[in-house]
């Protein structure tokens, strides 16, 4: 494992891709902790904050000159975005299952639903990016949902069963850590800043981003932590719709404000992780 320094904390300021001065950060109606930590650091940094009182873009941005960029779930990534020209990323559905044995700690798959329902034994399986079933380890497939309730060809990620002691998430820009946290022990929710955990967590987080660069947007969110056997990533995720929870919210802001603002911004090389938006009539 290579070995780095904890980041000291990130002061305000707008990198480019991040937001400038006069952008607007478009809340969630349903706005959580990680959403008013982004708000009042949007405002030190002169970003206009705006929280949605409905799930569907406000009029007086449509067409607005200052970039927008947004903060909430998939469903109401999915209900603005294309209104609003955005570019929402996600990491790549096989990211997880690309990395080595030796970064995952098990053996990971990408498959559909339907085939997931052919499992003989317990297996932890999840949506590789909405949630449209809940990600947990099922006793073999056909505790999944069944044909009734989801279509087989819905994909899913299907892992072996590992035991992480800790878990962290790493708020990811350009392959750098701007923010990271703890957020479980044992399983159970645990939110607490880095601490003394730091050297060895964003030791692992270099060698993983060394590895796994290329199956990632240029902003992410990454979850590592010690298993019994190792250290092991967990998973990936869209940080427009990630928690933050102790990470340092300005950080957290760097990372977000690039994983969903202008698609007329995005750099050429982000292209391939663009969220499928849907389009909404009313």
């Amino acid at each position: 494992m290579s070995t780095m320094n904890a980041p000291a904390p990130t002061p305000p300021r707008a990198t480019p891709g991040t937001g400038a001065a006069g952008a607007v950060l478009l809340l969630a109606p349903r706005i959580n902790e990680t959403g008013l930590q982004l708000r009042t650091a949007a405002g030190r940094r002169g970003l206009r904050a705006f929280t949605a009182t409905s799930w569907q873009a406000p009029e007086e941005l449509l067409g607005s000159t200052p970039p927008v960029h947004v903060y909430g779930g998939p469903l109401f990534g999915d209900a603005v975005g294309r209104a609003l020209g955005l570019a929402l990323l996600e990491p790549s559905a096989t990211w997880l299952g690309d990395l080595p044995r030796e970064l995952t700690g098990r053996r990971v798959s990408c498959t559909t639903l339907a085939e997931a329902r052919e499992l003989r034994g317990p297996a932890f399986v999840k949506p590789p990016a909405d949630k449209v079933f809940a990600a947990r380890v099922y006793e073999d497939g056909a505790a999944l949902p069944g044909p009734e309730v989801l279509d087989g060809d819905t994909p899913v990620q299907v892992s072996e069963v590992v035991r992480f002691r800790r878990e962290y998430r790493l708020f990811v820009l350009d392959g750098t850590v701007r923010a990271a946290s703890r957020y479980a022990v044992d399983g159970e929710l645990s939110v607490a800043p880095l601490g003394a955990d730091a050297g060895e967590v964003l030791a692992f987080a270099a060698d993983v981003l060394a590895a796994g660069g290329p199956g990632l947007p240029s902003a992410a969110v990454v979850d590592v932590g010690p298993t019994d056997g190792g250290w092991a990533v967990v998973e990936a995720n869209a940080a427009w719709a990630s928690g933050g929870y102790a990470a340092d919210p300005d950080g957290v802001l760097d990372v977000v404000l690039r994983a969903a603002g202008p698609l007329a911004q995005l750099p050429a090389a982000d292209r391939p992780f663009l969220r499928d938006l849907p389009e909404i009539v009313r």
